[in-house]
C-alpha cells in the first residue's frame, strides 16, 4: 500500500507561483511513475505532468496548456515529487492531485496521460487563482 499526501496549495493572483509536494510512503518510491492531475469545479480530472524513473532513464512529460510553466521533480531520498507552477493562470483553478504508478516504466505520455494506470491517489489540494 502507498500512501500519498499532496501539500502546497493556496490562493495567488494570476502571474503568480506556487510550489506543490507530494510526499509518499513505500520503500521502492524511485520506481514509481509520478503523476499529477487536476479537476476544475464541472470538468473531469485531466493529466497535468508525470515523471518517470526506469529502464530508460529519467522521462518527464507535460500536458500541453502547462508546458514551459510547470516543472515536475522528485527526491527520491525524500520519497517526495513537486510541482512548480509559474506563470499560473485563472483557468489553472482546480484540486490537483498527486497520484502513483508502481507498475513497469512506459515510454508513452498517452499511457501515463490515463488515470485508470495510475494504482494510488492523495486525497487533492487545492490551488486557486484570481484575476
Amino acid at each position: 500500500q502507498v500512501q500519498l499526501v499532496e501539500s502546497g496549495g493556496g490562493l495567488v493572483q494570476a502571474g503568480g507561483s506556487l510550489r506543490l509536494s507530494c510526499a509518499a510512503s513505500g520503500r521502492t518510491f524511485s520506481t514509481y511513475t509520478m503523476g499529477w492531475f487536476r479537476q476544475a469545479p464541472g470538468k473531469e480530472r485531466e493529466f497535468v505532468a508525470a515523471h518517470t524513473w526506469g529502464w530508460n532513464g529519467i522521462n518527464t512529460y507535460y500536458e500541453d496548456s502547462v508546458k514551459g510553466r510547470f516543472t515536475i521533480s522528485r527526491d527520491n531520498a525524500k520519497n517526495t515529487v513537486n510541482l512548480q507552477m509559474n506563470s499560473l493562470k485563472p483557468e489553472d483553478t482546480a484540486v490537483y492531485y498527486c497520484a502513483a504508478d508502481v507498475g513497469p516504466t512506459r515510454s508513452s505520455i498517452s499511457y501515463y496521460r490515463q488515470e485508470v494506470n495510475y494504482n494510488y491517489w492523495g486525497q487533492g489540494t487545492q490551488v486557486t487563482v484570481s484575476s
